[in-house]
C-alpha cells in the first residue's frame, strides 16, 4: 500500500487532501510543519511520496525538503510542493533543495491524483 505524508500547517487542507487520498485507497500521514514531519521520519514513517506546503511555521517546506532528502531512505522518494507560491524564484529553490514537482493551490483531487500516479509507480 502506498503511503503519503502531507505537510501543511492548514488543518483544513491536511482533512482535505486526507480525505481525497484516503479515498483513493492511499494511507495518509500528516504533519502541521516541517520540523514535525522530520520527527516522524526520524521515528521510522517511511512513505512512498511526500506532499509540502512551503510556507509553514518553524520549518518551512523548501528547508524540509532539503532535510528529509538527507534522511535514511528518502533521497529517491518522490516530494511535491504544493503552494499558493508560484515565483520561479520559490519553485527553483524548491528544486535545488530535492522537489520533484510543484503544484499551485487549489488543486482538484482529479489533478492531484494524476500527479500521483505519475510520481510513484504502481501507485
Amino acid at each position: 500500500m502506498t503511503t503519503v505524508m502531507l505537510v501543511d500547517d492548514s488543518a483544513t487542507m491536511l482533512m482535505s487532501l486526507k480525505s481525497i487520498l484516503t479515498k483513493a485507497g492511499y494511507t495518509v500521514e500528516t504533519a502541521g510543519h516541517g520540523k514535525e514531519a522530520m520527527d516522524k521520519l526520524a521515528k521510522g514513517v517511511k512513505p512512498n511520496l511526500i506532499i509540502s506546503d512551503v510556507n509553514m511555521p518553524q520549518m518551512d517546506g523548501i528547508t524540509f525538503v532539503r532535510e528529509a532528502r538527507k534522511a535514511p531512505g528518502m533521497r529517491f522518494t518522490p516530494m511535491l510542493m504544493l503552494t499558493t507560491e508560484s515565483e520561479q524564484s520559490k519553485r527553483n529553490e524548491a528544486k535545488s533543495a530535492g522537489a520533484t514537482g510543484w503544484l499551485v493551490k487549489p488543486v482538484g483531487p482529479d489533478q492531484l491524483l494524476g500527479v500521483i500516479k505519475q510520481v510513484v509507480p504502481g501507485a
